[in-house]
């Protein structure tokens, strides 16, 4: 696979991770009412192209604290077609519900597209991994926790006042566990082959 160049808007997906709120000020001014007009357009209305916005943001937050995500097309482009894609999607799930499609877009660059569905595999291995976390016992989900936030498993075995070795073999058989839930389930073998 070619390298491929990085474009100038990836200062909005590295405003995300590091929640500027100045970058996130200039999202919601620039790029946010193209989308809400799109979804009242579309069988929508404003508090539903809310809804879709904050979503998409979240996502975006996630994917880019776990700096999965580099931009090489347009932000705007890409944010718009995430919002009209989750749109469409909630739009199915309502299916008995008659909808009218207005589209003016002829056709998505193959950079855009390529993202967005880049963007919706991590979104699904995202919403995987957190309904299996929750299946976790309360200690787990503490241990997992703190080793995703804390420098060092010393600092973690401190603050849970456990010796080092206990906090690691715990880790292990936590991730273990996780691990194996996540395998089982249909959703990760139909995620596994896309």
């Amino acid at each position: 696979m070619a390298s491929t160049t990085v474009h100038l808007d990836q200062m909005y997906i590295e405003g995300l991770a590091n929640n500027d709120s100045a970058i996130i000020h200039a999202i919601y001014k620039k790029f946010v009412p193209k989308v809400v007009h799109y979804i009242k357009n579309n069988s929508g209305d404003e508090d539903k192209a809310q809804d879709v916005v904050q979503e998409v943001m979240i996502l975006l937050f996630n994917q880019a604290k776990a700096q999965q995500l580099k931009l090489s097309c347009p932000f705007d482009a890409y944010f718009f077609l995430l919002c009209k894609r989750k749109w469409l999607n909630e739009l199915k799930k309502q299916s008995n519900k008659g909808v009218t499609i207005k589209d003016d877009l002829v056709s998505i660059p193959e950079s855009v597209d390529q993202l967005v569905l880049q963007t919706e595999h991590f979104d699904e291995k995202q919403q995987l991994y957190d309904m299996m976390f929750e299946k976790l016992g309360d200690k787990c989900q503490e241990l997992l926790k703190l080793s995703f936030t804390l420098p060092s498993m010393e600092e973690v075995a401190q603050k849970l006042a456990v010796t080092y070795g206990y906090v690691r073999k715990k880790k292990s058989l936590c991730i273990g566990q996780l691990t194996q839930w996540i395998q089982e389930t249909n959703r990760f073998k139909s995620i596994k082959n896309t």
